[in-house]
């Protein structure tokens, strides 16, 4: 049994300088591999949730601006169509107007040629009346010295 101790101490005493170095490499590992790996995946994922956050920021401000123009434009939708009814309401008063002075006009020379066609009736009126007498004092004659050269 003492020989199987006196191989276990040689083993162990073999394997110190084994299990130093394996701590040196641990150690090694840990502050040239594994700090600065570390450190680049943070500041990568850093970075990348940086991105994403300015990313969800960018389509914040597209949006906001998407609503403000959108509103911009029922406004001005909004405003060319007051315009436009407002031309209308103005083209329409005007057709009023325009529509007024011609049917006063209109009026007008109907009572213009009312008036004139009343006074050639009153001279046409007076023409017959002294042709009227003229042709009966024609009439008259013609038929009284008939009447009188027929009873001689």
């Amino acid at each position: 049994m003492q020989v199987i101790f006196q191989q276990l101490g040689a083993l162990f005493i073999a394997a110190i300088p084994t299990a130093v170095l394996f701590m040196v490499v641990v150690l090694a590992y840990r502050f040239l591999v594994q700090g600065p790996l570390s450190a680049t995946l943070k500041k990568r994922h850093a970075l990348t949730e940086g991105a994403v956050q300015d990313a969800q920021k960018a389509i914040a401000a597209a949006e906001a601006r998407a609503a403000e123009y959108a509103e911009k434009l029922r406004r001005a939708r909004a405003e060319v169509f007051r315009a436009r009814e407002q031309r209308i309401q103005q083209l329409q008063a005007q057709r009023e107007t325009t529509l007024e002075a011609a049917r006063t006009a209109a009026g007008h020379k109907v009572r213009q040629a009312a008036a004139e066609l009343e006074t050639e009736a009153a001279a046409a009126r007076q023409t017959l009346h002294a042709a009227a007498g003229e042709l009966a004092n024609h009439v008259v004659r013609a038929v009284l010295p008939q009447a009188a050269g027929g009873s001689h």
